[in-house]
């Protein structure tokens, strides 16, 4: 059966960029009488705010976009990203990473000197455990470039030299994106995910986490962003507003037109 969901961050309102996202989800899921799923990506605490999701709710609400099954909220599910992060440790497939700000950097701006991409040199590969802050690293291991198939975009090819150990736990514990997203699409049993192409070379870093822990890969759809009048990612300051703005002018939704027959 065919799975899709919509993943908002509630560190603002919901707006037409997101809505169109959603709205291609919850169709293509319902056109193959298939299942629509609600997650809520709550991770960054400082910028998570009970009010963003309430306007995000009221505004599926509102456009009719009704989801089944109980909406996920990743902020209760720390203690599962935990465990997995432990377990990709154990197969060795991430490690402890003790550098500092000022270390990294003063690494990033070495490599930028000697005309190299800055990425993370995996310095902290194989120091063990000691005592201080850390975050966890995925390690990286593409040999070879890896080629992300996408249902708009075709083949596209990451080369293995822009892939370095990318972190996947915080040190406040938090989960970064690409770590919670590959273990909720897989646990919720996200057979087609549509998103911004904004994400599209993030989803080689994806497929080696797929890999890693032996999980079913997804259909990929990514999405062109919707650009504001200067070419650049519509935002606020193009006049990208809460979507309930539009109920407030007097625009109707799908269930106001199936309401007025």
């Amino acid at each position: 059966m065919v799975r899709t969901r919509f993943a908002p961050s509630p560190s603002g309102f919901l707006h037409i960029g997101g809505v169109r996202t959603a709205l291609y989800s919850w169709l293509f899921a319902r056109n193959k009488g298939g299942q629509f799923l609600l997650r809520i990506e709550d991770t960054d605490v400082e910028r998570s705010t009970e009010e963003s999701i309430e306007a995000i709710l009221a505004g599926m609400q509102w456009l009719g976009l009704d989801h089944d099954e109980d909406i996920v909220y990743q902020s209760k599910r720390f203690d599962i990203y935990q465990e997995k992060a432990e377990g990709l440790i154990q197969a060795d497939h991430a490690y402890k990473c003790y550098c500092t700000p000022d270390e990294l950097e003063k690494m990033r701006a070495e490599q930028t000197k000697k005309g190299e991409n800055p990425r993370y040199d995996g310095r902290c590969r194989d120091k063990g455990d000691q005592d201080g802050e850390f975050v966890i690293r995925f390690k990286a291991n593409a040999k070879e470039d890896i080629t992300i198939s996408d249902s708009v975009y075709g083949q596209i090819t990451v080369h293995n030299d822009e892939l370095d150990d990318f972190i996947i736990l915080r040190s406040n514990k938090a989960p970064t994106y690409h770590f919670a997203v590959v273990i909720d699409d897989n646990e919720s049993g996200i057979t087609h995910i549509l998103r911004g192409d904004d994400h599209l070379k993030n989803s080689a870093k994806h497929l080696q986490l797929m890999d890693a822990m032996d999980y079913k890969k997804p259909e990929f759809i990514h999405l062109p962003m919707i650009l504001g009048p200067d070419g650049s990612r519509l935002s606020k300051r193009h006049g990208a507003m809460n979507i309930l703005e539009y109920k407030d002018q007097g625009f109707f939704s799908r269930s106001d037109v199936e309401l007025l027959g």
